[in-house]
């Protein structure tokens, strides 16, 4: 009878297995475009110019240029606030061997950018992942300009519409790409020059104003980054604790601030730094705008007429007199959160790699993590020797937890003859049970506490995985393609939740009932919560109750023997 129900309960389990394998086959990934070919990918000549009033309308809003602000004050609001929106037809578009750019020519601002280096899923290398993206999906560019008095941007007929030389520029074999954007008017040009470097995500941006005129020209330079509230694609909510999606900003006396989407709503931000930086934060990936470094800068948020939010900067204005030419210049980086990168660009950039209020702690970890892979080559067994060198730490500490399991687990017959012994007289059962510690010298809070001092080294841990975009598309072993991606076979959470199971064998069983049978459900319910889980967290857990229950087993046999020696 019961090799019949062990067998019907495990072709329970394999029949639910396969359906949820074919689930997630059907369902488990979202439908992306077709591969792109040499034979169906078009040419420049191919792409329609659009009619006027279609094309990238958003990003030629008219209240999208802020008001030349000084530090201590604010100058009119931008001549363009009740003109209609403009829009040019053909975007010009760039291609280095880091980054896929677009750039409107109203206004000359980045409105679409992705990642050759990064695609969207592992399985599809031609799909770049898109950072920056104006469509109707999404709602998320990178403008630039110059406001105040004379700044072509705070025009009464709107923004500037820039011509350049080609449609289509490509790096090549060079280290550099430069794109020239030109205007004129009044008797001024204006040169806005992008400049793309190989290997690099961070990207110049130069105004060169030269004034013809008679008079003194003064504007001020401001860079902006425009988002909607729409989802992040490059994170998941599957685990439960999804990454912060919202801006943020540095400066020397504030250090790293971040701006949310709520923060925005309740009111806007003005505050006059000095150098720093303005970003917007998505899982793995930042946009953000670096001014010039040694001057001052009025870093504001707000919102535009559709909805949008807004978080920039306004530089401080800038003179050029008749006959006379200068440069402005700010940087803007799309890319990657890698550390080491970022620092090297802005002090306090590399704060962007958002670990939570235990950043104290998972940066070290990260550190650790590089340190171990540096010599390894493999995300996947960094993971496991980290995991592996924590546990050292802390062995002291989880051997004290274990022996007070074991201990419990020794007297579990002497506690179940006392409730035999005293029945549902609560007050007598209690003083026999305080009695019996006494006498085996057993702390009953001595297995919580070492496991409570663990649990922020823990929780820090699951940070520094979930945020490094090291982990995104790092292979492991075998079917392991992808640490930041489920299990596409489930193989890992399974192995958790048995080793959950073995562990839970290993303790003492709780003294009431209801809560034994709650306990014995929790390996199944935690195999299910991280089926989603992203690969490389679940193999850190599946490590690290491999390598608890190793060590719970060796104190318990000793504590066993040590017993059964003194006759107990």
């Amino acid at each position: 009878m019961n090799m019949q129900r062990n067998i019907l309960i495990a072709a329970l389990l394999v029949i639910t297995y396969l359906m949820v394998l074919q689930w997630n086959t059907d369902y488990g990934q979202e439908e992306l475009p077709p591969v792109v070919t040499e034979s169906n990918q078009p040419s420049n000549a191919d792409i329609p110019a659009l009619p006027d009033g279609q094309g990238v309308a958003e990003t030629a809003r008219t209240d999208d240029v802020p008001p030349a602000v000084e530090p201590g004050g604010e100058a009119e609001v931008p001549q363009t606030a009740a003109t209609p929106a403009e829009t040019s037809n053909n975007l010009i578009r760039i291609e280095t061997d880091t980054l896929r750019a677009e750039i409107d020519p109203r206004g000359g601002d980045l409105v679409t950018l992705s990642l050759p280096k990064y695609p969207v899923r592992k399985d599809r290398p031609d799909l770049p992942f898109p950072i920056l993206e104006n469509s109707s999906a999404m709602t998320y560019v990178a403008q630039s300009g110059l406001t105040g008095k004379n700044g072509p941007d705070a025009r009464a007929a709107g923004r500037p519409l820039y011509r350049a030389e080609n449609q289509s520029y490509s790096l090549g074999d060079d280290q550099q790409l430069v794109v020239d954007l030109r205007f004129e008017e009044n008797s001024v040009s204006y040169i806005k020059r992008f400049t793309f470097t190989r290997g690099e995500y961070l990207v110049d941006v130069d105004y060169i104003v030269d004034n013809q005129s008679d008079e003194t020209w003064t504007g001020n330079l401001f860079g902006q980054i425009k988002r909607d509230k729409s989802n992040d694609p490059s994170s998941s909510s599957a685990t439960g604790m999804a990454t912060y999606l919202g801006a943020a900003y540095w400066s020397a006396d504030a250090s790293y601030t971040k701006v949310s989407f709520s923060d925005m709503d309740k009111a806007r931000l003005s505050e006059t730094v000095s150098g720093g930086w303005v970003a917007w934060l998505q899982h793995y990936f930042v946009s953000a705008w670096i001014p010039s470094a040694d001057q001052q800068h009025v870093y504001q948020t707000r919102k535009d007429s559709a909805g949008n939010y807004i978080v920039g900067f306004t530089s401080p204005a800038s003179i050029v007199e008749p006959g006379q030419q200068a440069s402005i210049s700010a940087g803007f980086y799309a890319g990657p959160k890698i550390q080491d990168s970022l620092k090297e660009i802005s002090p306090g950039l590399e704060l962007t790699v958002d670990y939570g209020f235990l950043w104290w702690i998972a940066q070290p970890l990260f550190w650790v993590l590089s340190f171990i892979h540096s010599f390894v080559g493999n995300w996947g067994w960094s993971i496991i020797l980290l995991t592996v060198l924590i546990k050292l730490v802390f062995f002291p500490l989880s051997a004290t937890s274990y022996r007070s399991m074991a201990n419990m687990r020794r007297v579990a017959p002497k506690l179940q003859a006392l409730r035999e012994l005293h029945g549902d007289d609560r007050q007598k059962m209690s003083q026999g049970m305080m009695e019996l510690y006494k006498k085996e010298k057993i702390n009953p809070l001595g297995g919580c506490l070492p496991i409570l001092v663990q649990m922020p080294v823990f929780i820090a841990l699951y940070w520094t995985l979930m945020e490094s975009v090291e982990m995104r598309q790092a292979e492991w072993l075998g079917w392991i393609t992808d640490l930041s991606l489920k299990d596409p076979f489930f193989i890992l959470p399974i192995l958790m939740g048995a080793t959950m199971f073995i562990q839970q064998q290993l303790n003492p069983a709780p003294p009431d009932p209801m809560q034994a049978k709650v306990m014995k459900m929790l390996p199944i319910i935690f195999t299910f919560f991280f089926l989603w889980f992203p690969a490389g967290l679940v193999l850190y857990w599946v490590v690290n109750n491999m390598l608890s229950i190793a060590q719970q087993w060796y104190i318990t046999r000793q504590i066993e023997k040590g017993a059964a020696a003194k006759g107990e």
